[in-house]
């Protein structure tokens, strides 16, 4: 029985003393708190990182545990160089709190809590050039549209910086303007976006300054092209009302009779002026008949004859009433 109670109190004497030495530890600075960290604490979904667990005494056999809030991470035994835990980032869990517990025998102490924080790396950002109506300078237009706000914008002319850095908190373009006294045609614009996640800033494709030619008046172009229509209408409809009118004079020309002058031609034979002279010639005159041939528009020909007409004298008769008679001649065609 005796034996019994000197056992328990030779080990209550030797874990009275380990704690005497663990607080003594504590006090004295043999003993802190391990330091637990990483390289950065910015990362996004799929990355691999590495915390690094160490203590400040180099010359004790110390074993480091990591925890995630209550779940075990993993534990390793180092003597001055710290430990390293290797980690995947995959879900919004993955960030943490981690702790670092350092032990020695029956003392330990426990690291500062460290979380990561989870970021969604930029997409290459879109540069447009955009040129005021008043003509007097140009706004740069520069915008990522996936990425963890706040993004970072900044301006470049051929790798040289043209603005500072532009912040913005929400999901809007970063402008920056230009006067046209420091453009110049054919000069090169692009724009960089980034986040707080180390090394992934994003650039934009070039964009090349357009031809400032014959732009001084930025309005005229809008306005041409609507009186250019307008005129093309116009044209299409004076020649559709010009053929309509054209077809209507034909078509009452074709239902026109045909009118071929004052002096139709038209076949017929011409007689002698008197029925009975060719019975009685004149003397020193014969008669002669010419044929002649004619073509109507028909260009059918057709055959003329022609007689000569006779004139004879005839003396003048004497009547009871003291007038004198006359003697005509008819002439038939």
């Amino acid at each position: 029985m005796w034996k019994k109670s000197i056992f328990v109190f030779l080990f209550s004497l030797l874990t009275l003393k380990a704690e005497l030495d663990c607080e003594t530890m504590k006090k004295t600075n043999k003993f802190i708190s391990p330091h637990l960290q990483s390289k950065t604490n910015i990362v996004m979904k799929g990355q691999n990182v590495s915390l690094n667990c160490s203590h400040q005494n180099k010359s004790l056999q110390i074993t480091y545990s990591l925890f995630r809030d209550k779940d075990h991470m993993g534990t390793q035994d180092s003597k001055g160089k710290p430990v390293i835990f290797n980690l995947s980032i995959s879900e919004a869990r993955d960030s943490g709190p981690y702790k670092c517990k350092a032990n020695i025998s029956n003392c330990k102490t426990y690291s500062h809590k460290f979380n990561f924080t989870i970021v969604d790396p930029v997409t290459t950002p879109v540069l447009k050039i955009v040129q005021k109506q008043t003509n007097l300078y140009i706004t740069l237009h520069c915008i990522s549209f996936n990425g963890s706000l706040p993004i970072n914008y900044t301006f470049f002319e051929k790798g040289i910086a043209l603005s500072p850095v532009i912040s913005k908190h929400v999901r809007e373009p970063a402008e920056f303007n230009l006067t046209k006294s420091n453009t110049g045609e054919g000069k090169e614009y692009r724009c960089e976006a980034k986040n707080s996640l180390p090394d992934n800033a994003r650039y934009s494709d070039p964009v090349t300054m357009p031809s400032t030619s014959g732009d001084s008046c930025p309005l005229c172009l809008p306005l041409l092209l609507p009186l250019l229509l307008l005129m093309l209408i116009i044209i299409l409809l004076l020649a559709f009302w010009i053929r309509q009118k054209y077809k209507a004079r034909k078509a009452m020309r074709d239902k026109a009779p045909r009118d071929y002058g004052n002096t139709p031609i038209e076949v017929g034979i011409y007689a002698n002026v008197h029925e009975n002279q060719a019975d009685e010639p004149v003397p020193g005159l014969e008669p002669r008949q010419c044929v002649s041939t004619a073509q109507d528009e028909t260009e059918h020909s057709h055959e003329i004859h022609y007689a000569t007409p006779m004139f004879l004298e005839v003396i003048p008769e004497a009547h009871n009433d003291n007038k004198t008679g006359c003697v005509y001649a008819e002439l038939s065609l």
